[in-house]
């Protein structure tokens, strides 16, 4: 969608509004490489300096990433191509990720396609009719702003930040939670939407071959197969990212379809191989790094004057307004108030997009370049908005739910879990809890109940004759949902991620479980953390005793 990460037919080359020049193209001066080489290392080390402070007044480091964009900004510090071609990749890795993780038949549910549309619409009229009011008393530049751009700056306004939404979700632990899948169901439907906005913004439909796209549906198949053929290693991680940025990224954007929708429509059509969500998890890394360059970028669009910044912070104060909307609208579907209070907060910021479709506007003509530095401002402003209030979502979720009244009628996957005939718990049904799970039911001939946030998998065990629910165990929401008659006598804890099991181990003490509680480490720094409140079994302890166990039964009985 017009980033910089390979040629591109639109005039805006990339997401930030950065336009290159068009002079000849002459021989690579050695100290212009220097100088930019040294001007990406200052950038880079501001923002680490910006996210220590952050975290040192317990803020999210993207607090200070941006916080450090705008520090450069203001010392005259100009962004460079590398840093924007490493903030795109970031981005395309980010969506590549997600549609690895996406259930496609999400995007048909009321609960994700209604509530973008009308969200969109309600959360439009209300940004045209604050940018119509301000341009009827004479602010800055809407004194003399055409209905037409405005309609534009107010559709803009409309979409929320992908980048943002998924870190809040990936922090929480929560992109396979109801919640979760549901907001990032939203931002599909949105960047969609984005992509025929700009189109039509740039007078330029996609090319006559864009349809050729569809063979990808049947080259996904031997992709699928050689990605399950590939060692557990780096070379995954390079094939997937391979992926992403060609067939994914290149061929889409080349189209006119957008480079980012790209990258996320290869991720679905990887999605069904066995190897997707390891490689979710190979790119992580990588994408957060990258992200970093991606948060400078936006504070790197400087500052407004004063009638500027006046006009940032009105349009910043859509912000809770298009939260509350979002609040309404999903309990309406028929989630519970502290859910829909959840998915709400992630989704209240304004949108990259936002930067992308105002730059076309720009650079089509139609709005005054000033305006790129006013919606970059409210999006950067917005952005730590959202952070700073998702970083407080228990507290804020909690005073929400003592004032606002469930739906009478609750969305399926609301409803109560009953765990009245459950003698033991395993929370996390992977490889390891999937184990613990049979041999709790086949050897001790207890009747176990295991919790998974993934629909998908816990329909899948459930159908294999296992007692599976879907739930986020270290969500307040899923232990409201619970009833039982103290029959649960012991719990393990068996997530993949060590802040998970510390904070459904919190929900299992805020309930008042008094039972066995054992949880799973990997490391020797996590047992302080668990030690006074659970049982620890080390990971690799226990593959140890099963491995000798499994060795000595296999030698036979003459062992000694």
């Amino acid at each position: 969608m017009g980033a910089s990460l390979v040629t591109c037919r639109h005039p805006v080359r990339s997401r930030y509004g950065h336009r290159p020049g068009s002079a000849p193209r002459v021989a690579p001066d050695p100290a212009v490489g220097g100088a930019v080489t040294l001007n990406l290392v200052l950038m880079l080390s501001l923002a680490a300096v910006g996210g220590l402070l952050a975290h040192a007044v317990r803020l999210p480091p993207m607090v200070g990433f941006l916080g450090a964009g705008f520090v450069l900004a203001g010392t005259g510090v100009d962004r460079t191509p590398a840093l924007d071609a490493v903030a795109d990749l970031g981005v395309v890795l980010l969506l590549f990720a997600i549609g690895l993780k996406l259930d496609v038949r999400v995007l048909g549910r009321r609960e994700v396609l209604g509530v973008s549309v009308v969200h969109a619409v309600l959360t439009g009229v209300l940004a045209l009719t604050l940018l119509a009011g301000a341009g009827a008393v004479g602010v800055g530049l809407l004194a003399d702003a055409e209905p037409a751009d405005l309609v534009l700056v107010a559709l803009a306004l409309s979409f929320s930040s992908t980048v943002v939404a998924v870190k809040v979700l990936e922090e929480h632990n929560a992109t396979r939670a109801l919640h979760g899948r549901t907001t990032i169901g939203i931002l599909v439907v949105q960047d969609l939407v984005a992509v025929v906005l700009m189109s039509a913004v740039g007078g330029e439909a996609p090319h006559w071959w864009a349809p050729a796209l569809l063979l990808l549906v049947p080259a996904s198949w031997p992709a699928r197969r050689l990605l399950d053929r590939l060692d557990h290693g780096e070379l995954l991680t390079l094939v997937g990212v391979g992926l992403a940025v060609v067939p994914g990224y290149a061929l889409f954007d080349a189209a006119g379809l957008g480079g980012d929708v790209g990258a996320l429509a290869v991720g679905l059509l990887l999605s069904p191989s066995g190897r997707a969500e390891e490689l979710a998890k190979s790119v992580f890394s990588v994408k957060e790094l990258l992200l970093v360059a991606f948060f400078l970028s936006v504070g790197l669009n400087g500052a407004p004057d004063a009638s500027g910044i006046v006009l940032a912070l009105a349009l910043v104060a859509l912000v809770p307004v298009k939260t509350a909307l979002y609040g309404v609208l999903l309990r309406a579907s028929g989630f519970r108030v502290r859910t829909a209070t959840r998915s709400a907060l992630s989704l209240a910021s304004f949108s990259e997009f936002a930067l992308i479709v105002v730059a076309a506007g720009v650079a089509a003509g139609g709005l005054a370049p000033d305006w790129l530095v006013v919606v970059s401002t409210a999006v950067a402003v917005s952005f730590v908005v959202t952070t700073v209030a998702s970083a407080a979502v228990d507290r804020v979720s909690t005073v929400v739910t003592r004032r606002v009244p469930d739906p009478a009628r609750l969305h399926p996957e609301e409803q109560p879990v009953d765990l009245r005939h459950a003698d033991a718990l395993v929370l996390g049904m992977g490889r390891l809890g999937r184990a613990a799970t049979r041999r709790l039911v086949d050897e001790y001939g207890l009747r176990v109940t295991g919790v998974d946030s993934d629909s998908a998998r816990a329909g899948d065990l459930f159908a294999e004759g296992l007692h599976v629910v879907e739930g986020d165990a270290t969500d307040p929401l899923f232990w409201a949902r619970v009833t039982d008659e103290g029959t649960v006598r012991l719990v393990l804890l068996a997530m993949p991620f060590h802040g998970s099991n510390l904070a459904a181990l919190e929900q299992l003490q805020r309930s008042g479980f008094g039972g066995s509680v054992t949880a799973v480490t990997r490391y020797d720094e996590e047992i302080s953390q668990l030690v006074e409140r659970a049982a620890v079994v080390g990971l690799y302890d226990a593959a140890g005793a099963e491995l000798a166990d499994r060795a000595v039964r296999t030698a036979g009985p003459g062992l000694s």
